[in-house]
């Protein structure tokens, strides 16, 4: 049976009271003491955890893992109302009426042919209609600064590719990924740490592109090479748990050799 207006709007008022208890004079210490600032982390951390639980593909780790994440906007918008900034019901009227506006193809007389149109109506609503980038003008003012470095150094290499400022063809990137590492190959051979920093991050943004560049995404393609490295490394392990060792206490070359055998079992 699905659930019904008023079941969601009683669950939705009692996660609010026990909020506005916790905040209260008589509440908890802790949870009056926290400010904005604070909620920052705790929000990017349970976002964090839901997308693992969205990757897992557990219902009850995701469905827990949003109950924090709401958990914790709510929380935010309590601290927000009792500075007097805004209400609860300011960002719920706020983000419907954006969503009507961005979706006139649904809420409106636009016609769209495909997904791509859709998209090109998004960016356009909020650029012309919005001027979302008023503020100073700049392509990449709409990128967050806290987004994880790999994925937003891929949003500002796609703002800049959309103007025009970007490689005609994939040898071309390859070629840059080349050049950046002969670059990095020097400055360890020069032993400059400061140029080492430099170099590395060039490389990382040149791979960053090419990674766009075929249509990849750049941090889910290192999430997943880190998931696979854990698998391997955990094999090894596993393997010389039952060996009676421990990998401090295994050679190298053991360890190399477990490592190709958890390659070949995938």
């Amino acid at each position: 049976m699905k659930e019904t207006c008023s079941q969601t709007e009683a669950g939705f008022k009692r996660l609010i009271q026990t909020i506005q208890q916790l905040r209260s004079p008589n509440g908890c210490l802790w949870d009056r003491k926290q400010k904005k600032e604070d909620m920052a982390k705790y929000i990017l951390e349970e976002t964090y955890e839901l997308v693992d639980a969205i990757e897992d593909g557990s219902p009850a780790a995701i469905r827990e893992e949003m109950g924090d994440l709401l958990f914790q906007i709510l929380f935010l918008a309590h601290i927000s109302e009792e500075a007097g900034d805004f209400k609860l019901t300011d960002i719920m009227n706020d983000v419907n009426e954006k969503m009507i506006r961005r979706h006139p193809h649904v809420f409106g007389n636009t016609s769209v042919e495909n997904i791509e149109e859709i998209k090109n109506n998004w960016e356009d609503i909020k650029r012309n209609v919005e001027k979302r980038n008023e503020k100073s003008g700049g392509l990449f003012d709409n990128i967050p600064r806290s987004l994880p470095a790999l994925m937003r150094a891929q949003k500002v290499t796609e703002a800049a590719s959309k103007v025009g400022f970007d490689w005609a063809r994939a040898e071309e990137v390859l070629a840059k990924i080349e050049e950046e590492l002969d670059e990095l190959k020097s400055s360890l051979k020069a032993a400059d740490s400061r140029c080492t920093r430099e170099e590395i991050g060039d490389l990382l943004l040149s791979l960053v592109n090419i990674s766009r560049f075929v249509n990849a995404n750049a941090e889910e393609s290192l999430t997943a090479s880190i998931a696979k490295f854990i698998d391997r490394f955990s094999y090894i392990q596993e393997k010389l748990a039952e060996r009676g060792k421990d990998p401090a206490g295994a050679s190298l070359r053991e360890m190399d050799e477990l490592w190709d055998e958890a390659k070949l079992k995938e």
